[in-house]
């Protein structure tokens, strides 16, 4: 790892903001309410901020800039995504996004994983931050397109513009633990953000589960893992769960839930809740460097910096690998 690299690891601190909840998520909110919850993040000490065109068509790059572009530059850390590019659509304008962001569908995501389209997707990015840098570019959700396009055209792509400074870190995002793996090994990747792939109730094994080895493998890279959906969508976000909860952007199985219930049961006989001990669990691997978390109001970031810096005990973890409730 180059020192440029391991500084900008150290910049981004244990907890990220997430941008998908102020580019109106599932939900429309202010552009008051969204200035707060980010400037939230900031006075709680949160450092590092995600964001990608495709939250909200450009709202949330727009909104996360806007509330940064009043701090100093040096201080902070930036992210977006490539891959998808946005062109406007004018039969769709009167219609809402269909991808369940609460937005008008005046332009729609383009799959574009060329050198030309990476370079235009960071420039439009910039154009909508109106900042004149980004340090992270990832590509987005490569699996979801084409991981041919992705290992021969994308991530080369993404290489040679780190090599010329026009970002200083490159990365993958993805769902996907197989494609990460795959990403990983194709290209000299300075991060891999993964989502949901390494929670309390789903941890890649040698045991035939998707992406076995890939945080060891991140390790042996050098590769930084940034953890996201750490809370599988809901499940892990309330000390008690609800009948209703969602895993994975489904209502969950009763043997999950049983499960996530044991979870939590556990986590109390050590005064733990389950949302604290889900949002630290990431660090039980050396590989996570950060971990990343979406919010739309200013009380459920400064919940998760509060959750990040509560001491969680290592008996807790113990008692949790005895069970077999946790693999590491």
């Amino acid at each position: 790892m180059n020192q440029d690299n391991a500084q900008l690891r150290d910049q981004m601190g244990r907890l990220g903001f997430g941008g998908t909840g102020v580019g109106n998520l599932y939900r429309a909110i202010s552009d008051e309410q969204a200035a707060g919850t980010v400037t939230a993040a900031w006075d709680a000490g949160v450092r590092y901020f995600d964001t990608a065109p495709h939250y909200g068509l450009g709202l949330s790059e727009r909104r996360i800039g806007e509330a940064l572009g009043s701090k100093p530059r040096a201080e902070f850390v930036l992210s977006t995504k490539v891959g998808r590019v946005l062109v406007p659509s004018p039969a769709t304008k009167d219609t809402r996004d269909p991808e369940g962001f609460d937005v008008p569908a005046e332009l729609r995501r383009e799959w574009d994983p060329s050198e030309a389209g990476v370079r235009r997707s960071i420039e439009q990015s910039l154009e909508r931050l109106g900042l004149d840098s980004i340090d992270i570019a990832y590509l987005h959700d490569p699996d979801v397109y084409s991981m041919e396009d992705a290992v021969k055209s994308a991530l080369p792509a993404l290489e040679k513009v780190r090599a010329e400074g026009l970002v200083r870190a490159i990365g993958v995002g993805t769902n996907t633990a197989d494609a990460a793996l795959q990403c990983v090994e194709a290209a000299d990747l300075d991060l891999l953000m993964l989502a949901g792939r390494f929670t309390m109730l789903e941890q890649p094994g040698s045991d035939g589960r998707p992406g076995a080895g890939l945080l060891d493998r991140c390790r042996e890279l050098g590769t930084g893992v940034v953890s996201v959906g750490v809370y599988n969508s809901g499940i892990l976000a309330k000390p008690d769960l609800p009948a209703d909860a969602h895993y994975n952007y489904s209502q969950a199985s009763e043997e999950i839930l049983d499960r996530a219930r044991e979870l939590a049961r556990v986590c109390k006989e050590y005064d733990v809740d389950l949302p604290t001990a889900a949002i630290q669990f990431p660090f039980r691997h050396p590989a996570v460097v950060n971990v990343t978390v979406g919010a739309s109001k200013p009380e459920q970031i400064t919940g998760s910096a509060e959750r990040m810096a509560t001491k969680v005990p290592d008996e807790l973890w113990q008692d949790l690998l005895e069970r077999g409730l946790i693999s590491v």
